[in-house]
C-alpha cells in the first residue's frame, strides 16, 4: 500500500505571554492506504494541534505535510479549502449538524458547496444512510435523533463527497459507553469496506483498539507507535 500522508519534522510553537509553548516537536511519521491510525495522548499532549496540521487547519511552524503528494503545508487558505472539499471528510465530537435540516439534507450538504445538482445529491446521502442503517430516519431532525444517531449522520455526511481520507476529532466524547461502541465498530467496518484513510483523535486507549496502529504522543512527541492486532471480520453494526 503506498503512503497517503507523510510527515516530516513537524513543528508548532505558540507564543503565551513571555513564554513559548512547544504544541509539537519535530513529529515524523507516515500513514498508509486504507489505513485506521488512532493518535492517543492526554489533554495538551498536541494531539488536536497534529490533528488540525494534518487537515490544513493550522499551518506548521516549521516541518512537512505530504498529503497525496500534496505539500498542503505550502497552499494558500483558497487552495486548502478546494483540497479539503476534493479529498478529505471530517467527523466531529459535537457532530455539528445544522438543526434545521433533516438527516437527508444534513448528509446532502458538503455535496452542495460542490455545486451539484439537488436530485444527485440526495440520491447519494440517501445511500449513505442505508449504509449506516438510518435510511429510516432520513427525514428526522437532529433534535428528534440520539446522540448516536447524529454521530452515524456526521459519518455518512463524511464520506457523501467520496474523500479518500477521513479526519475524526474525538468522534465518541458526546457518546455513553455502549453507543460509543457501536460507532467504533461502525466507522472500522466503513473505511474498511470504503477503503477509506481515517485517522482518529481520542484521549481513549480502549476506542484506540479499533485502529491498525496507534500513535501515543506525549508533550508533542510521538513517543510509541504500536501495531493492533484485533480481529473485526466478524463484527457487525
Amino acid at each position: 500500500m503506498k503512503e497517503i500522508i507523510c510527515v516530516n519534522k513537524l513543528y508548532k510553537f505558540y507564543r503565551v505571554g513571555d513564554s513559548t509553548v512547544h504544541a509539537l516537536n519535530g513529529v515524523s511519521f507516515s500513514i498508509r492506504e486504507g489505513e485506521f491510525c488512532a493518535v492517543v495522548g492526554t489533554s495538551g499532549s498536541g494531539k488536536s494541534t497534529l490533528l488540525n496540521m494534518l487537515a490544513g487547519l493550522e499551518k506548521p511552524t516549521r516541518g512537512q505535510v505530504v498529503i497525496n503528494g500534496c505539500h498542503i503545508e505550502k497552499m494558500k487558505e483558497d487552495e486548502l479549502v478546494r483540497f479539503r472539499r476534493e479529498n478529505v471528510g471530517f467527523i466531529f465530537q459535537s457532530f455539528h449538524l445544522l438543526t434545521t435540516m433533516n438527516a437527508l439534507e444534513n448528509v446532502a450538504l458538503p455535496l452542495t458547496f460542490r455545486g451539484e445538482p439537488k436530485k444527485i445529491r440526495m440520491k447519494k446521502a440517501d445511500r449513505m444512510l442505508e449504509m449506516v442503517g438510518l435510511r429510516k430516519h432520513r427525514m428526522h431532525l437532529p433534535g428528534q435523533m440520539s446522540g448516536g444517531q447524529q454521530q452515524r449522520v456526521g459519518i455518512a455526511r463524511a464520506l457523501v463527497s467520496g474523500p479518500g481520507i477521513i479526519f475524526a476529532d474525538e468522534p465518541t466524547g458526546n457518546l455513553d459507553s455502549h453507543t460509543s461502541e457501536e460507532v467504533m465498530r461502525l466507522m472500522r467496518r466503513v473505511v474498511k469496506e470504503q477503503k477509506k484513510t481515517l485517522v482518529m483523535v481520542t484521549h481513549d486507549p480502549h476506542e484506540a483498539e479499533y485502529a491498525d496502529r496507534v500513535f501515543h504522543i506525549i508533550d508533542g512527541e510521538i513517543v510509541q507507535i504500536q501495531e493492533n492486532r484485533r480481529n473485526y471480520e466478524n463484527e457487525r453494526v
